[in-house]
């Protein structure tokens, strides 16, 4: 059976995006940027809220992708040979190939879907994430804790669950960044 992981990356203050909602401090650099990709490339399927979608369907087509570091051409190359499963009320049409859309989070259709992969899933958004967490159908998270602290925004983790978790990997990389992988427990 397939899991599901939730990756994302926050400030040390936990948020994925500032007041704003800019994100730019939490471009990665290469040597995160590769690591992310190494845990990419094992995903089959990404399930993602609508404004994660939007921020990712850039990766369906980048502009000048062949003048761009190895690291990024390697992630569009992940990104397209994944299928997307985008949670939206509103979104009429997707314009990445792979990609269909689904109006409601269903857990069910969830544990579904990963008893039926032979690959894993990823979950992107913190608010669909929140809804996985709550459902109980999230089985790891794995989150990059950059070195700067954004005073508020949005939060990379609900702040509405009690949810136990086993310490699985822990890095660190040369740019302060921090990178902490968990298993949740069932109890």
């Amino acid at each position: 059976m397939a899991s599901l992981i939730y990756s994302t990356i926050a400030s040390l203050d936990g948020y994925i995006a500032d007041e704003d909602g800019n994100f730019d401090w939490a471009a990665p650099d290469e040597e995160v940027h590769t690591f992310i990709n190494d845990l990419a490339r094992p995903i089959g399927t990404y399930l993602l809220g609508r404004r994660m979608y939007d921020v990712l369907e850039y990766w369906e087509d980048p502009p000048a992708i062949d003048q761009q570091p190895s690291i990024m051409r390697d992630f569009a190359e992940i990104w397209r040979a994944a299928d997307k499963v985008v949670y939206s009320r509103t979104l009429a049409i997707v314009r990445a190939a792979r990609t269909r859309i689904e109006r409601d989070f269903d857990p069910d259709a969830i544990r579904e879907l990963k008893a039926q992969s032979d690959r894993d899933l990823s979950i992107g958004g913190p608010q669909l994430a929140a809804q996985a967490l709550s459902a109980g159908v999230v089985d790891e998270l794995q989150l990059f804790v950059m070195p700067v602290i954004v005073g508020g925004g949005t939060r990379a983790l609900p702040g509405d669950n009690h949810l136990m978790l086993e310490l699985l990997d822990e890095r660190r990389y040369g740019n302060g960044t921090v990178f902490l992988h968990y298993r949740t427990r069932r109890g």
